[in-house]
C-alpha cells in the first residue's frame, strides 16, 4: 500500500482567518478524563476539556518546516514535517479562552512518521516554548523554554506517539497562551535523522496542587529535610543555619514528629550540634527492627558521616561513624536488600571538570553498627557522575536506583541484578530537572514505583509513576511527570525532595523560601494506583 508526504501550500492569511473558528471547534470536540480515571490517579487537577491545535492551527515560527499531507491508502492527515537533520525548525499557535479558575496547563504533542526507518532503538527530542499575551505587557510575558523531551520511536512507521512536553506551566487564565513546538535534531539523543510529522498539540487546563503542610518556618535557613515514618508517626529531620552552606558552625540538625499526617508537629528537638562542625541530614531509612536510621554529614576541619538511631523521633543515639577509604560527599537513604542486609549508596567528588568523581555502595549486616564500602565507578567526569541517588530493592537480586545529574540533561538510572555486586548505569528521559534529587517509594500492594523530585528554578515538586519492570531495562520509558506541589522559584533556596509513606499515603518533604529564611514543607498525597 502506498504512503506519502504531500505538500500543502496553505496561505498564512487563510490560517489566520480560520484560527478562531478552528479553536472553537477544537474546544467543543476536546475530550477530558473520566471521573474514574481522575480518582485512580488520586489527583483531581484537570479543570475542563483540553484544547487541541491541529496542524492547520499552527504556522511557521522559525526555520522552514513544511505543512504536508501524510497519506496511507484513503487516510490523509495534515502534519508539519520537522526535519531530523536541519536545526531550528518550529511552528507556533495561540490558545485562548482558558477557564477563569485555571492556574496552569499541560502541553502534549502527537507525532508520527511514514519513514520506513522508524523503529525501536532510535529516539528524537522535542521542546515547547511558552509565553502569554498579558494585557498591557510584552507578549514575551512568562516566557518558558521547555526542557528537551527524549522519547524512543515506536515499533514502525504510521504509529502515533503522544509526548508530554510540559506537565505544569503556570498561567494567567484570561491571557492568550502562545505555544511553539520545536524539534531538536542537533542535541545528543536525537538519533532519528528522518523527518517526523507533528499532527496536533493538546493543551489541558489544570488547577493548582494542594498546599503543602509547614513543618518548620522559624527564622533561619531550614533546609535539606529527611522524612521517615516510624509506624504511624512521621519524623521529619532537617538542618538549619544562616544560608546555603554546609560547613558553618551554626548549622545543626533538628527533628519534629507528627501523628496526624503532617498537619501539626510536636516541639523541635536537637539531633546533632557538634561544636566546630556544620551538620546536615543526608540520608534516612529503617533498620530490621523498624527503628529509624539517620545519616548526618559533619563538616569542619575534617568531614565525617555519623549514623543515628531513634525509635520515637525524639531521642537519637549515635551508633556509627564509619572510617572509610573514600570519604563520600554524601551517604544517602538506607534500604533493605534480602541476603545482604542494609544498603546505602554513596558518591564522592569535588564537582570539578576533572575525572575525579566516584560512587558506590555501603552494606551492613548488623543494623548499621558496621559498614563495608565498595566503589562501583571511579574516575568519572562530572557529566557522567550520578549524585544523591535513591534506590529500592525489587527482589530476586534486582535493585533500581535513580540519581541526580550535576551537568547532564536527565537523571541517571542504575540497575543491579545481583543484589548490588555489579551495576549498569544509563541516562533516563527524566529531563524536567535542575539539581533535582530523586526520592523513591515502591508500593508493595500496587507494585508501582514513584520518583519524586523538585525542579529547582521552576519551583515544582514532580512525581513520575511507573511499573519498575517497564523501565528496569528501558530507562527512556519513564512516563511523564505530574506536579504535586509548588514552592519557591529561587533555584538554591528550595528543593531536595525526600519521601516516605504510611499505609496508602505518601509524604514528601522539601524546603522553600528566600535566603536567609527558608521553611521545611511536607506534601501529603494518596498513593498512585495507576500510571498517568
Amino acid at each position: 500500500m502506498k504512503s506519502s508526504f504531500t505538500c500543502l501550500r496553505l496561505p498564512l492569511v487563510f490560517l489566520a482567518l480560520t484560527l478562531p473558528m478552528l479553536l472553537s471547534q477544537n474546544i467543543a470536540s476536546a475530550t477530558e478524563d473520566t471521573a474514574e480515571e481522575t480518582k485512580e490517579r488520586g489527583l483531581n487537577r484537570q479543570l475542563s476539556s483540553a484544547v487541541y491545535l491541529t496542524a492547520n492551527d499552527l504556522s511557521i515560527a522559525t526555520g522552514n518546516p513544511s505543512l504536508v499531507l501524510m497519506s496511507k491508502g484513503s487516510t490523509h492527515i495534515p502534519v508539519w514535517s520537522l526535519s531530523g537533520g536541519t536545526e531550528g525548525q518550529s511552528v507556533a499557535g495561540i490558545v485562548n479562552g482558558l477557564p477563569g479558575e485555571c492556574r496552569a496547563v499541560k502541553v502534549e504533542i502527537v507525532v508520527t512518521s511514514t519513514d520506513a526507518g522508524t523503529r525501536p532503538g532510535l529516539e528524537d527530542l522535542y521542546r515547547v516554548h511558552l509565553s502569554q499575551m498579558v494585557e498591557d505587557g510584552p507578549f514575551t510575558t512568562g516566557y518558558s523554554l521547555g526542557k528537551p523531551m527524549r522519547t524512543p520511536l515506536p515499533a514502525g512507521p504510521f504509529h502515533s506517539r503522544k509526548i508530554v512536553l510540559e506537565s505544569y506551566y503556570e498561567v494567567v487564565p484570561d491571557a492568550p497562551l502562545t505555544v511553539r513546538i520545536q524539534r531538536e535534531p542537533g542535541l545528543p539523543g536525537d538519533t532519528f535523522t528522518r523527518p517526523t510529522g507533528l499532527a496536533a498539540v493538546k493543551v489541558t487546563p489544570l488547577n493548582a496542587p494542594a498546599e503543602a503542610h509547614v513543618v518548620q518556618d522559624v527564622s533561619g535557613y531550614n533546609s535539606w529535610p529527611m522524612t521517615q515514618a516510624i509506624g504511624e508517626k512521621l519524623v521529619c529531620t532537617y538542618s538549619r543555619g544562616s544560608g546555603h552552606s554546609i560547613g558553618e558552625d551554626a548549622r545543626a540538625v533538628y527533628a519534629r514528629t507528627s501523628v496526624d499526617g503532617g498537619k501539626s508537629w510536636m516541639a523541635e528537638t536537637v539531633v546533632a550540634n557538634t561544636p566546630g562542625f556544620g551538620e546536615v541530614t543526608v540520608g534516612k531509612g529503617l533498620d530490621s527492627t523498624g527503628a529509624m536510621l539517620l545519616w548526618v554529614r559533619r563538616v569542619g576541619k575534617q568531614r565525617h558521616h555519623d549514623l543515628y538511631r531513634t525509635t520515637d523521633g525524639v531521642s537519637f543515639t549515635l551508633i556509627a561513624t564509619p572510617e572509610l577509604a573514600t570519604q563520600p560527599m554524601q551517604i544517602t537513604d538506607v534500604f533493605a536488600v534480602p541476603d545482604v542486609g542494609l544498603m546505602a549508596l554513596w558518591f564522592a567528588g569535588n564537582y570539578s571538570d576533572k575525572a575525579v568523581h566516584s560512587w558506590g555502595v555501603m552494606t551492613s549486616r548488623d543494623d548499621g553498627v558496621n559498614w563495608t564500602q565498595t566503589p562501583v565507578e571511579s574516575g568519572l567526569l562530572k557529566a557522567d557522575w550520578p549524585t544523591e541517588p535513591a534506590a529500592v530493592s525489587l527482589g530476586d537480586g534486582r535493585i533500581l536506583a535513580v540519581a541526580r545529574t550535576e551537568s547532564g540533561p536527565a537523571q541517571f538510572q542504575m540497575v543491579s541484578t545481583d543484589n548490588g555486586a555489579t551495576w549498569k548505569r544509563h541516562q533516563t528521559n527524566i529531563s524536567d530537572i535542575y539539581a533535582s534529587t530523586p526520592s523513591l517509594i515502591l508500593d508493595a500492594e500496587t507494585g508501582l514505583l514513584s520518583n519524586y523530585y523538585y525542579e529547582r528554578g521552576r519551583g515544582i515538586l514532580r512525581r513520575r509513576v511507573v511499573d519498575p519492570n517497564i523501565v528496569f531495562d528501558n530507562p527512556l520509558h519513564w512516563p511523564a511527570s505530574e506536579a504535586v506541589a509548588t514552592g519557591s522559584q529561587l533555584a538554591w533556596d528550595s528543593g531536595n525532595a525526600n519521601a516516605t509513606f504510611i499505609g496508602d499515603t505518601h509524604y514528601v518533604s522539601f524546603y522553600s523560601g528566600e535566603a536567609p529564611d527558608t521553611a521545611v514543607m511536607l506534601s501529603e498525597l494518596p498513593e498512585p494506583t495507576v500510571t498517568p
